[in-house]
């Protein structure tokens, strides 16, 4: 029976996404290991980039938000997770539960808009190659991601907003961390109205930065077919794998999601979970590697550490 409470009674929720899970160690082994992969290769790509002054460029920029939004996404929903798999503690507080709610919700659509404004960039060194340092300089770069952070915030300041007034009747919550529909269904309030509008935000960000990224790209493929050299055209090709890759990592999982929950298809909870973990994990643990390996600059600039390292120990 729900426990009937109201908002200024709430002091903690009790988290209990994890409660049907056969082998939680395992699984929070996996997901702490993920993790600190995540972490460690976000922060070894911003690290290389702020010490080298070669790196100081839009794209490079552009790279070091997008590991500092892989890092929120991750931070502000996997602790909750590891804690609950690996030392079963389940319970959080009410104010740290609206602020990891708003802050997931917050990495969600930074990761859409960081992505979108990387391939505006790939489309203007590839469109405007002779413009491009005086078109998108670093100052206006510093300015575009501020701007994409305010209105991001602004976007998902409509969660704890519409959350806030709420009284609540249960303080379970049947997920894996405090996530807007689960916080809503603890409510006493009928749900489907806060699930739609989110459905309909949640839509509008997820298509709106697709159509764009489709269009850059269809612009760029445009250019490529007119050219003539072979060698130019691998090396656009060069230029925009990593950031497609990227795009296929992030986008991919979260319309097999959509497209799986408008069929109708029944998934277990556990399967249900299962590609909520993948399509908070996957993207920011594939990002950095990416960068990494295929970004010459940064490659080269592991290489010479590596190389140092080696050195030194012989």
């Amino acid at each position: 029976m729900a426990e009937n409470v109201s908002r200024r009674g709430i002091s903690e929720f009790i988290i209990t996404g994890f409660d049907n899970f056969e082998k939680p160690m395992i699984l929070g082994i996996v997901i702490l290991t993920v993790y600190l992969l995540v972490m460690f290769g976000n922060l070894a790509n911003i690290c290389f980039i702020v010490m080298d002054k070669r790196l100081h460029q839009p794209m490079y920029l552009f790279i070091s938000n997008l590991a500092i939004v892989d890092m929120l996404y991750c931070t502000c929903s996997c602790p909750t997770m590891i804690g609950n798999l690996l030392i079963g503690f389940k319970t959080i507080s009410y104010v740290p539960c609206i602020i990891q709610m708003f802050m997931f919700g917050l990495g969600f659509v930074m990761e859409m808009f960081t992505i979108s404004v990387m391939a505006f960039d790939r489309f203007l060194a590839i469109i405007k190659p002779l413009r491009y340092h005086s078109i998108l300089t670093n100052v206006r770069c510093v300015i575009l991601t501020f701007l994409l952070w305010i209105l991001g915030s602004a976007t998902m300041s409509l969660v704890p907003g519409t959350v806030l007034p709420l009284p609540f009747c249960n303080t379970t919550l049947k997920f894996l961390f405090c996530e807007y529909g689960s916080v809503v269904r603890a409510t006493c309030v009928d749900p489907n109205p806060y699930f739609d509008m989110m459905a309909i935000v949640t839509f509008f960000l997820m298509f709106g930065t697709f159509s764009f990224i489709c269009g850059s790209y269809l612009m760029i493929v445009i250019v490529v077919v007119k050219m003539n050299s072979t060698g130019s055209k691998k090396k656009v090709f060069n230029t925009c794998f990593s950031h497609l890759t990227v795009v296929v990592c992030y986008y991919g999982p979260t319309f097999i999601i959509t497209i799986l929950t408008r069929a109708g298809m029944v998934l277990r909870l556990e399967e249900r979970h299962g590609l909520r973990i993948g399509t908070i994990l996957g993207p920011s643990l594939v990002n950095p590697f990416i960068y990494s390996f295929r970004t010459k600059e940064i490659r080269n600039k592991i290489l010479r550490i590596v190389c140092k390292v080696g050195r030194a120990e012989h």
